[in-house]
């Protein structure tokens, strides 16, 4: 499971200068504008970068300016092979990604370049929301899904369309248990579907909270939201950790977790944005998970997640299974 914490903060503003960005072959690049700084030559300009950051300066007038700064690149480069150098009135800096084949929408892990370079690695997969406050998993959840152009979904509004009440009057005439068993049918009708954002349910009638309720969000990448008391991102990311590796809730089957300080719906962007910077790192650690979510999704989400019985395999029958 990949950790992140989606604690407000201040992103680094581009700078006026740049004027081109572009991508391919295995490399970015980057053309600012530099004509009127009055820069002799590549001697005059500073590069300071690593593997995920970039800071770009320039002598001018006898005065050292800041270009461009970038605290966090839309994926990692190889900073050892970064190379810069002067063409006529633009500064060119020139950067090799580490993973080639990953477009990058622009220069930096922004909420626009995440939105719209974060589908190439799900593949049509859906998303589903999960964690103990149904609002908050639907407020992220619309985010997310007008963000990346996915359907937005929400089960209790599914269920009280379907029935013609609350969850409130349903769990107090008829019990919790009945309210995760109906959701649990609503997550089996939706788990063929892709390109959607599912909101569930949130506390115990939600399925999610459920050990064996999971047969069927495993057909999407899940998304535990967790509410921190951290003040930082350190401490966060910390107590995500401490929550994976205890198994205590049910919301640990999750595929990533992120940490919220709080909540207040005035950071439902920052929220979901850690949401896909998650899933981000998650589907680039591992190539193969979203083609594995797909055949776990033909094969009728057997329940046998994560590792996938062979064909004609009966979750019903009393054989063991194989890859035990």
């Amino acid at each position: 499971m990949i950790e992140a914490a989606a604690m407000p903060a201040c992103s680094s503003i581009p700078s006026p200068f740049t004027t081109k960005f572009t991508d391919g072959n295995g490399e970015v690049e980057l053309r600012l504008d530099v004509q009127k700084l009055g820069i002799e030559g590549s001697k005059d300009v500073f590069v300071d970068v690593d593997d995920t950051s970039l800071l770009i300066r320039a002598k001018s007038d006898g005065t050292l300016r800041t270009l461009m700064n970038f605290q966090t690149l839309f994926d990692r480069i190889k900073s050892s092979e970064t190379i810069w150098f002067i063409d006529e009135d633009q500064l060119v800096v020139n950067l090799k990604k580490v993973e080639q084949e990953l477009k990058w929408p622009d220069i930096d892990e922004s909420w626009e370049s995440l939105t719209a370079g974060i589908t190439q690695l799900l593949t049509g997969i859906s998303i589903h929301i999960v964690g103990d406050s149904t609002d908050i998993n639907d407020a992220v959840a619309q985010e997310i899904a007008e963000g990346i152009g996915y359907l937005p979904v929400c089960t209790s509004e599914l269920l009280e369309s379907a029935t013609e009440k609350s969850i409130d009057t349903w769990v107090a005439s008829e019990g919790e248990d009945s309210v995760a068993d109906a959701e649990s049918v609503v997550l089996e009708s939706l788990s063929s579907h892709v390109r959607t954002v599912v909101a569930t349910l949130g506390g115990k009638q939600g399925a999610a909270s459920r050990f064996d309720r999971w047969q069927y969000l495993h057909s999407g990448f899940t998304v535990w939201l967790s509410v921190s008391d951290a003040s930082d991102e350190a401490t966060a990311r910390e107590e995500a950790r401490r929550s994976v590796s205890s198994g205590s809730v049910a919301y640990a089957k999750a595929d990533v977790v992120v940490k919220l300080g709080g909540w207040d719906p005035e950071y439902t962007r920052a929220v979901a944005q850690g949401c896909l910077v998650a899933l981000k790192q998650l589907t680039l650690a591992d190539k193969k998970l979203a083609g594995k979510k797909s055949l776990y999704i033909r094969l009728g989400c057997r329940g046998d997640w994560p590792n996938i019985e062979p064909p004609g395999w009966d979750p019903d029958s009393d054989a063991p299974p194989t890859n035990v």
